[in-house]
């Protein structure tokens, strides 16, 4: 019957243009074990990069901002140009990573895909997750261990 909500594309009787079942003539071809491999090594290795991209959201990148916004402040002696600096390079670095993570998400689930996984969703918010749990805990453990709340210049 043509009113499943499956075939047609959702709760309309008609089908909407673009949404109908993909149909291949024959079984598409299998790659061989050794590309398999190969993709689940490249799809490991965009893993580990995603980690690394998002690790540096809370550490490396805002400290590069950081140190640009004070080479603004040295070079033009203005302090509102250090501080544009600082959140102009901050915004266009976290948003370029952001963008990166997104296309590398993506990318992600196409090799997994083609190494023979059924991958239907991307990584990102659960690396995201992670990566802000280890960002709050490694800034906890500095300000209360190592900095330490009895600190006279506080």
């Amino acid at each position: 019957m043509r009113t499943d909500p499956t075939d047609t594309g959702g709760l309309f009787v008609g089908r909407r243009p673009g949404t109908a079942p993909v149909r291949y003539r024959a079984a598409p071809a299998n790659a061989g074990r050794w590309r398999r491999q190969a993709d689940s090594m490249l799809a490991n290795g965009m893993l580990a990069a995603m980690v690394m991209l998002c690790l540096a959201c809370w550490g490396p990148i805002p400290l590069a901002c950081l140190w640009l916004g004070s080479r603004a402040n040295y070079l033009t002696g203005n302090v509102e140009a250090g501080i544009v600096g600082s959140f102009g390079s901050a915004a266009a670095l976290l948003y370029g990573a952001l963008a990166m993570l997104l296309r590398l998400d993506g990318a992600w689930v196409l090799v997994r895909r083609a190494s023979g996984r059924d991958q239907r969703r991307g990584v990102l918010a659960r690396i995201f997750a992670f990566s802000a749990a280890v960002g709050a805990s490694v800034f906890a453990f500095w300000f209360l261990v190592i900095l330490g709340p009895n600190d006279p210049n506080l």
